[in-house]
Parts: C-alpha cells; structure tokens; sequence
C-alpha cells in the first residue's frame, strides 16, 4: 500500500483491449484533425492580429476564444496521439498534473471568455452611448488578464489541494488525466476538497446565467429597436458559439458520473470503450466548430480571410506564369 500511495508513475487503461489496428485507424483520424484544428483556429488568430481593422475589443476577444481552442486541443491530442502508438501508456505524476491544469484552465477560460464576450455585447447594443468611455484598451486588458488569471488560480488552488493527500491507485481509467481522475486517485477526500469543487460548480452555474440573462437583454434591446440585423450579425455567432460549448461541456459532465449506467442501454452499437471517446468531445469539438462558426457568421472575418486568399492566389499564379 505504501508503494502505491506514493506511486509516480500511472496508466491510461481505456485503450487497453483496443487492438493495434483499432488504435492506427483512430490515429488517422485523430491526426488530421489535430491538424484541422491547428489550422481553424491559427487562420483567423492571423488575420484579426493582421488587419488593424479587426483591432476592437470583440475581435480581440475572439481572437482569444480561438487561442483558447488551439490551447484546449494541444493539451489532448499530442499525448493522445502518442498513447495510440506505445503499447504501455504511462504518464508521470507530473505530465498528469501538466495536463489536469490545462484541461481545467481549458474548460474555465472558455467560461470566461465567453462572459466577457457576452458583456462587450451587452454594453455596445444596450448601452452604446457608455460603450466607449467604458471598454477602453485598459479595460480590454484587464478582461484578458482576468480571463485567463481566475482559470489558472482556480485550477492551480484545486489541484494543490488534491495533491495533499497519498495515492492508493495507479490506473487512470480515462483518455486524459483531467481533475476528477486525479482526485480519483486520491486515497481519500475532506470536507475542503467538497466545498472547493461546489464553491467551482456555482462558479460555472454563475457564468451561464450572466451570458443567459445577457442575451436575453440583447435580444429584448433589438427586438423593441428592430436591430434584427445587428443580433444577427455579430451576437448570433457568440449565442450559438456559447450553446455549442455548453451542450459538450454537459455532455461530458454527464458521462463522467452517469455514461456507464445510462447512455451505454441505449448505445448497443458502439464500442465498450465510446464513453471514453464522448468524454473528450469537449476537448475536441469546441475548437473545430469555434472558427467555423465565427468565420462564416461575423462578415468581416470572413471578408479579410477572402480577400487574403485571393491576394495569395493571385501571387501564386503571377509566379508560376
């Protein structure tokens, strides 16, 4: 037991009856998508970085949601990529940490994130006269440094205080170290650790319903002026960006405590091991979707990225010709 409790090295044991092939075709896949999402993400962080145009504090957010997503996926996908080619997926005590504070820094920076987004929108379309004077560049900076800093802080805070106690287990039976496995492994819990991980659930509880009540103000403010256009145009991509992380988000709360004894009745066709892979959907579709939605909806993200293709194209062929 001693061993064990202060065990520094752990096994990921989802893929565990995955065959080798099972495991290369998965790789093919994951790959390219690792890829796609590097590639979704960066395309748009370039062009509003680019064009002083897009140097406004929604673009500026923006460009921090797609950051958000290329930090997300390359906390999941490299060390994802090289268990389905290893035969004895170890991870150290400290790549789990490593990877534990990323996933949680992840997942409440898009919280965050998409708060503040929420709070751009609501004073430029429900108090544009104090729009100005209010999110001034000292205020942007501080939306960022507060986006990013109470994630790391809250997740720095969690994980030193599951760390406090031994380990008495070894095998992660997950895809990723993220912080419910983590304080898994612990050999036991206490009231601090309860009251931490509820005082973060009314956190989240919190965020929703200010970007909930946000819009619904936003919606109400363009339905009495007819700025239908307006919503469309640029809150209409945050509302369904917002709903799109929310739905994944619960989705993997869900398999985490109940995918075993509910889901798994009514999935007969898929593999054992699909919970696993459903777990991380919140790591994995988020950040394809993001850009796609953002990119299509907002017009001048979308008209910059044309317009850049286009020059490319353009001295590409003066080039070959």
């Amino acid at each position: 037991m001693d061993n064990i409790s202060f065990a520094a090295m752990f096994t990921f044991t989802a893929l565990n009856e995955t065959t080798w092939t099972s495991k290369f075709i998965i790789f093919m896949f994951a790959l390219p998508a690792y890829f796609l999402t590097v590639l979704l993400n960066i395309t748009p962080v370039l062009i509003i970085v680019l064009e002083k145009s897009l140097h406004q504090p929604m673009y500026i957010f923006l460009c921090n949601l797609f950051i958000h997503g290329l930090y997300g996926a390359t906390g999941f996908y490299p060390k994802f990529l090289y268990d389905l080619l290893v035969e004895t997926n170890l991870v150290s005590l400290q790549e789990c940490v490593i990877q534990n504070f990323v996933i949680f820094t992840y997942t409440m920076c898009e919280f965050t994130n998409l708060s503040v987004m929420a709070f751009d929108r609501y004073l430029a379309i429900c108090r544009p006269l104090y729009y100005h004077s209010i999110m001034t560049t000292v205020m942007v900076w501080k939306c960022i440094v507060f986006i990013w800093m109470f994630p790391c802080c809250a997740a720095l805070i969690t994980i030193l205080m599951t760390l406090r106690f031994p380990r008495c287990g070894t095998q992660i039976n997950k895809l990723v170290c993220d912080h419910m496995s983590l304080e898994r492994l612990a050999c036991k819990t206490d009231t601090a650790q309860f009251v931490l991980n509820g005082l973060f659930t009314c956190v989240f509880i919190v965020f929703v319903f200010f970007v909930f009540f946000s819009y619904v103000k936003i919606i109400m403010v363009c339905k009495q002026s007819k700025q239908t256009q307006k919503f469309k145009s640029t809150c209409l991509p945050h509302l369904v960006g917002f709903w799109n992380y929310i739905v994944w988000t619960l989705f993997d709360a869900f398999y985490t405590r109940f995918g075993t004894v509910y889901v798994s009745q009514t999935l007969q066709n898929f593999r054992d091991h699909r919970d696993h892979f459903n777990s991380v959907l919140v790591l994995v579709i988020p950040p394809i979707v993001n850009p796609i939605i953002y990119g299509i909806k907002l017009s001048p993200v979308r008209t910059h990225f044309v317009q850049k293709l286009r020059k490319l194209l353009v001295e590409n062929l003066a080039e070959t010709s």
